[in-house]
């Protein structure tokens, strides 16, 4: 670590269904962060989508107040995609005479928006285009991990267990509700799990044990997300998590856990609204009752998954078991933010505060290793086809 402070922007928020999880998730990471090492800059992204930082974003306590973002001491804010500013603008638009737009370098972004426009690689591509070091997963693993469809179609070819599906577009359900709703009782029968296809947090999800109850679960779903996916419950079975963290070559699972459902599966309430951390210990086994060779072989299929969608930064993958078949499955991917799983990795010894300077030298380290690849390359077809003549152009033709 530089003898220097680093500044990190935190960004949480954003326009997605899944902002108030964010906004704790950003809370957690901020106080994870040592201020003996970073200087840390919180960025909120509103529900309409407009960004502002300042002190009073630190404290999770100001958002109770609705005119947190009328204070003067919250200002607009844009992180640049320009490379020579290399950070945030503040007050891009000044809105007084005394208000002058001020360039904050920043040295590591830690993103921290679940879902949409946060987990989907959106953020991820406008970090790529400024520059900056930024924690998790890139561009394309974001966007793969955050589409439940196509993350189980790379993981089937990588040859990783995962349960059957079918998937169907909004379009298709608006045109033949009954049709769609036939295809899939014909193929999984009852009862089944109906998932959209880009949202996390459980928002959204449907288990499905009556005929009556299926139109009703994909309607709510395809209000949420263009694609949804359908899947056969695995049963009996119970769920099984384990995060991931590294890159390239130095990879590493967790202590494994078996979270404790209050019905058939763990909705948003009984993930975030059961006490006041999210997730109370006391509902979660860590580690999970699970024999030695068991564990070995999810922590295995956890790093290959890990591997498969280019993993980088961490990642908690959940599993499905049937303890009396042996039946392994990998149900679900979840990328930073939705990974940060501080508490599967204390039995290990690291500590909140190691964690996150781990995920932060891995952002750096992928930084640099892509400031190997060589962008500016000058050729001289501009002059030839200046000299040339282009169809369509002002210039000569040839």
């Amino acid at each position: 670590m530089s003898s220097r402070k680093w500044t990190v922007a935190v960004i949480f928020g954003g326009r997605s269904v899944e902002h108030d999880v964010s906004v704790v998730t950003g809370q957690q990471i901020i106080r994870a962060l040592n201020p003996q090492r970073y200087n840390v800059v919180p960025v909120y992204i509103s529900r309409d989508g407009a960004w502002y930082t300042g002190e009073p974003l630190l404290d999770i306590a100001s958002f109770k107040n609705e005119e947190l973002l009328k204070r003067s001491d919250v200002q607009p804010v844009l992180l640049s995609p320009d490379v020579r500013h290399h950070g945030l603008i503040i007050n891009p638009v000044p809105g007084g005479l005394f208000q002058k737009p001020k360039v904050v370098k920043i040295d590591v972004i830690f993103p921290a928006i679940h879902g949409s426009h946060g987990e989907d690689g959106t953020l991820q591509g406008l970090f790529e285009l400024a520059d900056i070091p930024y924690v998790g997963f890139a561009t394309l693993g974001s966007a793969l991990t955050n589409d439940k469809i196509m993350t189980k179609q790379v993981l089937r070819q990588n040859g990783l267990p995962v349960v059957d599906d079918l998937w169907l577009s909004r379009r298709q359900y608006q045109a033949d509700p009954s049709t769609a709703a036939a295809s899939i009782t014909q193929k999984f029968g009852l009862p089944i799990f109906i998932k959209p296809a880009t949202l996390g947090s459980s928002i959204g999800v449907s288990r499905v044990e009556s005929p009556e109850l299926l139109l009703p679960s994909l309607e709510m779903a395809f209000n949420l997300d263009r694609r949804v996916i359908v899947e056969p419950a695995v049963s009996p079975c119970v769920e099984v998590n384990c995060s991931v963290i590294g890159y390239g070559d130095t990879v590493h699972a967790s202590t494994l856990e078996q979270p404790l459902g209050y019905a058939d599966f763990l909705a948003f309430e009984d993930k975030y609204l059961r006490g006041s951390k999210g997730m109370k210990s006391a509902d979660r086994i860590i580690p999970a009752p699970l024999t030695p060779e068991m564990t070995g072989r999810i922590q295995e299929l956890a790093i290959q998954a890990f591997n498969a969608v280019d993993g980088r930064g961490i990642v908690r993958i959940d599993f499905l078991v049937q303890p009396e078949t042996g039946a392994v499955y990998i149900n679900e991917l979840n990328t930073l933010p939705g990974s940060f799983s501080f508490y599967l990795w204390r039995p290990s010894g690291y500590t909140d505060e190691k964690l996150v300077d781990d995920v932060i030298a891995f952002a750096r380290e992928a930084h640099a290793e892509k400031r190997r690849n060589t962008y500016n390359y000058k050729t001289s077809l501009l002059s030839v086809a200046a000299a040339r003549g282009v169809k369509g152009s002002k210039g000569p033709k040839a």
